[in-house]
C-alpha cells in the first residue's frame, strides 16, 4: 500500500495537539514535513506520524537553558540571565526551550546539591535533553563542568555557550583557579562564621 500524505490538520489531529504547536515543531526541527506543496502547505507521511502518535513528544529532543547565580543579591542578574537564555533559542529557531534557575549558593563553585542543577542532570541522564545552553561555561559549575560536557558528549547533547571567554595562556589559567578557589572558600568560611555568631546570640533557655 502507497504511503498516503496528510495534511498539518489531520497531523495535528492524530497527535492530539494543536497546528500551532505542529508548526512549533517544525521551526524547531522536531517533526518537519515530509515535503511541502506547490502552495507552501505541508504534507506529512501518514505512516511515520502513525508511528509517533504512541509517543509523548512533549517529552523528547528538549532544549534546556540553564541559569544561575551565586546570591539574593544577584536576582536581577538571573533575570536577565534567563532572559538572554530563552532570546538566543528564539533566535537560533527553537521555540521551545525550558528555563531551569538556580538562585542564592554563596559556594555554589563546590555545590552540587542546587536543586536546579539536580533537575538538569536528571533529565540529561534520562535522555530528554538535545541542547544546553550558557551564557557562560562556569554557570554550569565552577569546578567540575567539564566532566557534565564530556557526557553530554557521549549522549550526543549539543551544548552551545553564548559568550566564548578569553583565551588564556597556562599562567592565566593556573592564577584564575587559584583566585576562584579562594573566593569558593573564603564565602564557605564567612558562612561558617555568621552561624555561629548567630547561633551565639540565641537566649539560653533556663
Amino acid at each position: 500500500m502507497k504511503n498516503q500524505s496528510i495534511s498539518i490538520g489531520e497531523t495535528a489531529k492524530i497527535l492530539g495537539v494543536s497546528v500551532v504547536t505542529i508548526r512549533r515543531w517544525d521551526k524547531a526541527g522536531k517533526l518537519c514535513p515530509s515535503f511541502r506543496t506547490f502552495g507552501n502547505h505541508r504534507r506529512y507521511s501518514l505512516n511515520d506520524i502513525l508511528k509517533l502518535a504512541g509517543k509523548d513528544m512533549s517529552e523528547e529532543w528538549l532544549t534546556v537553558c540553564y541559569a544561575r547565580v551565586s546570591s539574593h543579591d544577584q536576582k536581577k542578574d538571573l533575570v536577565t540571565q534567563g532572559d538572554r537564555l530563552l532570546q538566543y533559542c528564539k533566535d537560533e529557531g527553537i521555540f521551545d526551550a525550558m528555563l531551569i534557575k538556580d538562585l542564592g549558593y554563596a559556594v555554589c563553585g563546590l555545590n552540587y546539591k542546587k536543586p536546579g542543577l539536580n533537575k538538569l542532570i536528571k533529565m540529561i541522564m534520562s535522555g530528554k535533553v538535545k541542547h544546553l545552553v550558557l551564557t557562560y561555561k562556569d554557570r554550569l559549575l565552577r569546578f567540575g563542568s567539564e566532566l557534565i560536557f564530556k557526557i553530554c558528549e557521549y549522549l550526543k547533547i549539543k551544548v552551545r555557550v553564548i559568550n566564548k571567554p578569553k583565551t588564556l595562556n597556562i599562567e592565566e589559567q593556573l592564577s584564575t583557579d587559584v583566585i576562584e578557589l579562594m573566593t569558593v572558600f573564603s564565602a564557605r568560611l564567612y558562612g561558617l562564621r555568621s552561624s555561629k555568631i548567630k547561633r551565639s546570640r540565641k537566649p539560653s533557655v533556663v
